[in-house]
């Protein structure tokens, strides 16, 4: 053994070859943490210094080869002063550099995934030679960041400046063929010819039949375009990836500006580059809100993961109500492998379910992300029944009929005396309390709430919804089916509107004051959609429905009178007066056409003005930061409710919640990072500014609280 640390040994093979292998103690995967750093740099002065040395593999002890940084370590990393991070990068890169530099050849045996750092090892090496089943990329502008161990500096060199924009700018992961397509690896061998392929790739190069300098060159110099060539491949470049990316990601054009600066230089001055850049946009509030996200996104998955030793499993599902909500469970479930049952009282609107099915099954088939024979599979496991023949077998029944607490209560007492006693019944109510539905029950304990998104195939979040009686069997097992189902699962206690619609419903009323005071509801959408959301609160309210919009308001009103219900007359009640629902009437705030590809495009119709005259109670100019306030604060201040009242467990919760469920701007976090953001004391006096509009925008006291003692949601 030449050298062995906790995450990395280097042990002699044969004939002078030797392996690095990482296979970090105590952990599932290999990651670049400070220690394995720290271990790299011992290990490569290990190799250095022993003679006999004539050529290295590198390879994984794991399913993985590395996945990358340890990003549990940005958090406080990058609260570091700006320089600190330039050298504490450049410190990482000398290390790499040194194994570059190796006088012998280098080769990676790339397993399972290799992703961010553990690419830019790989490109550290000479040679690379990549299992079938492997993946590789540089993932980090998800992080709202670029690659800073030399990614930015090699890939290009290696692959070409094209190629390696596409991969850093889209933070790709890619396939073993199109990775050897494009010279990012030089061979692709079965998983288990792995080692002794890069085992025989290094002694091919020992032997001199390859020749490890010469491919080691390239990287070392600048780019070999001249200026022209430099000025089409950058230019161009920027303006495609800033109109994908958008103003609120900087990364992807961060990453092209730092190539095309470094393209005229060496190694070193580029990697000077580089890391400049790195520190810039690691000390953003997007690269803070992305790593957040991220680092949520693994603690809702971790406590989903908590429940499955407590879930029951469900071999056979059932859905009530077909339709396109029905529909669309129907399909979630079948895809992913749980057969359904799909009851309605009506063969038409079983037949609507059937054919929302069919449609997204068909629509997968046609991507090409569903082969046929998969889609016939899967829709043979939607079973469509008028009756309750079936309903002994079944695990779980999700009750998706009407939003009507007296038709809800009878159809779940109807369900209950079908299913077997230890069979779960939740129900994808929006609005109506879980406790209160549970009345009808006569096993209570086995009910829950899973509360879906519409479109359920595109949305991410379910809301599971712990009732006062709801066991943690009834939690577990609706959790991990949601799981089984391709979601992300956040459970939440029971009251009106539990989370996601609580919260959203203030924001509405944001928008219903805007309106009412002048402003322009077009105005309105531009400025939120350009603050980062999918769709403006006028647009929003069309896709959802104004009667769905209408009857959340009452739900809201009524739980939570002191600050929901006003009799104010709003713009929404006159569409709804006037039978104007949205998107499924074909008129709304806009009125809808149907484009090429049969989809609904709105257009601006002048009769919504006219209308909404009459709710018009004053005139009055708002700047585009005031309406952002006016929309944002309500929204943020019911967060902050949900989380004092205990309703979601966690700050993160909350804000997972939000951008799963309503499309919250993810570069944001969150409406409680966004109030980190901001300053929770400056929030407050935001929030203050608006006193006059009511209790909707009064901070509660353990908000000013943390205010005054600088406390934030996320420390």
């Amino acid at each position: 053994m030449i050298y062995e640390g906790k995450a990395i040994t280097v042990q002699a093979l044969e004939d002078g070859i030797v392996e690095l292998k990482f296979d970090l103690q105590g952990e599932s995967v290999n990651k670049f943490n400070r220690a394995t750093l720290a271990e790299l740099k011992v290990a490569v002065e290990a190799i250095q210094s022993d003679k006999g040395v004539k050529g290295v593999i590198v390879s994984s002890g794991k399913d993985v080869f590395i996945v990358g940084a340890d990003i549990n370590e940005f958090v406080n990393t990058f609260q570091l002063p700006e320089a600190d991070l330039v050298a504490g990068n450049l410190e990482a890169n000398q290390i790499f550099n040194a194994f570059e530099d190796l006088k012998v050849p280098t080769v990676a045996a790339i397993n399972g995934m290799a992703l961010g750092g553990g690419f830019e090892m790989c490109l550290a090496c000479d040679y690379r030679v990549m299992a079938a089943s492997a993946k590789v990329g540089l993932p980090e502008v998800k992080l709202g960041i670029y690659p800073g161990f030399g990614g930015t500096v090699r890939m290009p060199r290696l692959i070409g400046v094209d190629n390696a924009i596409e991969w850093i700018c889209g933070g790709t992961e890619n396939r073993a063929d199109k990775a050897l397509k494009m010279g990012a690896v030089d061979a692709v061998v079965e998983d288990a010819k792995l080692h002794a392929a890069a085992l025989d790739l290094v002694k091919r190069a020992i032997s001199g039949e390859l020749d490890f300098m010469a491919k080691r060159q390239p990287k070392l110099e600048k780019i070999k375009l001249n200026t022209i060539e430099q000025m089409m491949a950058f230019e161009t470049a920027k303006g495609f990836v800033a109109g994908q990316a958008g103003p609120n990601y900087p990364a992807p054009v961060e990453a092209i500006k730092t190539i095309q600066k470094a393209a005229a230089h060496g190694r070193e001055k580029a990697l000077e580059i580089e890391a400049a850049g790195f520190a810039k946009l690691a000390k953003t509030s997007v690269a803070q809100a992305l790593v957040g996200l991220f680092l949520n996104d693994q603690a809702l998955k971790a406590k989903a993961k908590q429940y499955d030793k407590k879930a029951a499993d469900v071999k056979l599902a059932a859905v009530l109500g077909a339709g396109i909500m029905g529909g669309g469970i129907a399909f979630q479930s079948a895809s992913k492998g749980t057969p359904i049952l799909m009851k309605d009282i009506r063969e038409e609107g079983i037949q609507m379910g059937l054919d929302e099915a069919s449609k997204l099954l068909g629509s997968r088939v046609a991507k090409g992300r569903m082969k046929p024979d998969q889609m016939a599979q899967a829709l043979n496991a939607i079973r469509p029944t008028m009756s309750y023949g079936d309903f002994g077998n079944v695990d779980i029944v999700v009750e998706a009929v009407v939003e009507n607490p007296k038709v809800k209560q009878a159809v779940l007492a109807e369900v209950e005396g079908h299913v077997r006693e230890d069979a779960i019944i939740a129900s994808n109510t929006s609005t109506i309390s879980i406790t209160y539905l549970a009345q009808a029950l006569k096993r209570p304990e086995n009910f829950c709430g899973m509360h879906f998104f519409n479109p359920v195939h595109m949305m991410p979040l379910v809301e599971v919804i712990r009732g006062e009686k709801s066991s943690v069997t009834a939690i577990a097992t609706t959790v991990a089916y949601a799981k089984k189902m391709g979601k992300t699962p956040v459970v939440v206690n029971d009251c009106p509107g539990f989370l996601v619609n609580r919260v959203l419903f203030p924001y509405f009323g944001g928008f219903a004051r805007l309106v009412n005071m002048g402003a322009d509801f077009q105005r309105v959408d531009k400025i939120m959609e350009k603050f980062g959301w999918p769709m403006g609160p006028a647009y929003l309210l069309d896709v959802v429905g104004l009667d769905t919009g209408h009857h959340g308001r009452d739900v809201m009103a009524e739980g939570y009178p002191d600050r929901m219900a006003d009799n104010v007359r709003t713009a929404a009640d006159v569409m709804y007066d006037e039978g104007r629902l949205g998107q499924k009437t074909g008129k709304g705030f806009y009125s809808y056409e149907t484009d090429k590809k049969g989809k609904p495009k709105k257009v601006v119709d002048p009769q919504s003005y006219d209308l909404i005259k009459s709710v018009v109670q004053e005139n009055r100019e708002f700047t585009d930061e005031e309406i952002v306030e006016i929309m944002m604060v309500p929204l943020c201040l019911e967060t902050v409710r949900c989380l004092e009242d205990g309703i979601v467990e966690s700050a993160a919760d909350a804000d997972m919640g939000l951008i799963y469920g309503i499309g919250f701007p993810p570069f944001r976090g969150g409406a409680l990072r966004y109030i980190d953001t901001l300053g929770v004391a400056e929030f407050v006096a935001i929030a203050d500014k608006y006193a006059e509009f009511g209790p909707m925008y009064a901070p509660t006291e353990k908000l000013r609280e943390m205010a005054k003692n600088g406390k934030t949601f996320f420390g």
